[in-house]
């Protein structure tokens, strides 16, 4: 699914130069839980941005779905960011005066399904987070593990290939946070990729393969061949 071959990320200022990725190679499968760890000032989250197309590499190549991102306008990055990927962020990103249904449509306003197949799609989305009774409730009612697990399911109404996690236990207690990697987890068994971006040990143990990060390179990538089932992790 995913192909980094020596990935670059320098940011130039007026006489200085910040290279926040250096030689990043590794390659994801479809199917994978991928944990993506490192400290502040690491680059994680540069690869990140990277990965999700919010940003491009100045060096080495990034291959998505067997297409080469070098030869994507941003146009068709956007597109391709827009159906083929979903997102969940530490700080939730809803619209807190709309309602979860309004929430979760947002991906979908600009798709040419059919008003009952959007309705459809919204309703499972929201009813996979466990949040069918609050359907039609305000963002701004909602608890911070209720409004992450909105953000799952507006994450997932388009049907990704795969999916963003960026730190998303990071403004959840630690029980809203289990219920959340519980979601992804069960996300992942049926066949959804997932990334997810964290600095914390006890999230990252939700998934199958650690890739470290340090100083803007692959510090190890490690497959974990005996994961310790989920209700033991909590």
């Amino acid at each position: 699914m995913i192909e980094v071959q020596n990935l670059k990320k320098e940011y130039r200022e007026t006489e200085t130069s910040t290279q926040a990725l250096r030689d990043v190679s590794f390659v994801i499968e479809k199917g994978e839980f991928v944990s993506i760890m490192g400290p502040s000032g690491s680059g994680k989250s540069t690869l990140l941005h990277i990965l999700s197309f919010l940003d491009r590499p100045t060096g080495g190549s990034y291959t998505f779905l067997g297409r080469s991102i070098e030869n994507m306008t941003d146009k068709e990055l956007a597109r391709v960011r827009n159906k083929d990927m979903g997102f969940v962020f530490q700080a939730f990103n809803l619209l807190l005066r709309l309602s979860v249904y309004e929430n979760v449509e947002i991906p979908l306003l600009y798709s040419d399904i059919s008003p009952r197949e959007r309705a459809n799609r919204i309703k499972n989305a929201v009813a996979s987070v466990g949040l069918e009774e609050k359907l039609y409730t305000e963002a701004a009612r909602l608890s911070g593990g209720q409004k992450q697990r909105v953000a799952i399911a507006r994450a997932l109404v388009t049907s990704p290939d795969v999916i963003f996690a960026d730190e998303p236990t990071g403004n959840l207690d630690s029980k809203s946070g289990l219920q959340v990697m519980e979601i992804l987890d069960e996300l992942n068994k049926k066949g959804h990729t997932v990334i997810l971006v964290t600095h914390e040990t006890q999230t990252a143990e939700f998934a199958k393969r650690v890739i470290r990060i340090r100083d803007g390179e692959v510090e190890s990538d490690t497959k974990i061949v005996h994961r310790r089932p989920v209700k033991e992790l909590k």
